[in-house]
């Protein structure tokens, strides 16, 4: 069965050089991991080399540990003419119990370039309710997030 150009899993197991002094796995390489998550999935959809535009709201709502496996599930929620946005839902699983949980979550936007300049990706149409209801959430937090610039500018 063919897999979605709009989804993408990475799984990486967390080892001990990954590890912080706490002996969590640390943030910046769960970061990298996010990164090249969303690199995968934009590139996949495109059909070229993306850049990351911007990253917003990384949440880290649990600690990651050594010995886990860790499965970066990222998924196209929005397309414009040159830019993707990508959610990245982080899943650590505890390979003894077989436990899963959600430690993270965050949202890329990657634009499409070609001897350095954007060029344009294929046309997205969100098909279930799901991705109708990403679609829609990814334009009003570009909204706001224009707006906020917008009012930030006027205070310089």
């Amino acid at each position: 069965m063919a897999e979605k150009t709009t989804e993408l899993t990475m799984t990486v197991l967390m080892t001990p050089e990954m590890a912080n002094f706490s002996g969590n796995v640390h943030g910046g390489t769960i970061l990298k991991f996010l990164d090249e998550a969303a690199y995968a999935c934009a590139s996949r959809y495109s059909g070229s080399y993306v850049v990351t535009a911007s990253v917003g709201l990384v949440e880290f709502h649990q600690p990651i540990y050594v010995g886990e496996l860790v499965s970066f599930a990222a998924r196209i929620d929005s397309v414009g003419r040159s830019s993707m946005v990508v959610s990245v839902a982080v899943i650590a699983e505890n390979i003894k119990t077989r436990e899963r949980r959600q430690t993270n979550h965050c949202y890329y936007t990657m634009v499409a370039m070609e001897d350095g300049k954007p060029i344009e990706v294929p046309h997205y149409s969100p098909e279930t309710e799901d991705e109708k209801q990403r679609d829609r959430a990814a334009k009003i937090r570009k909204q706001l997030k224009d707006e906020y610039l917008l009012k930030l500018a006027e205070i310089k």
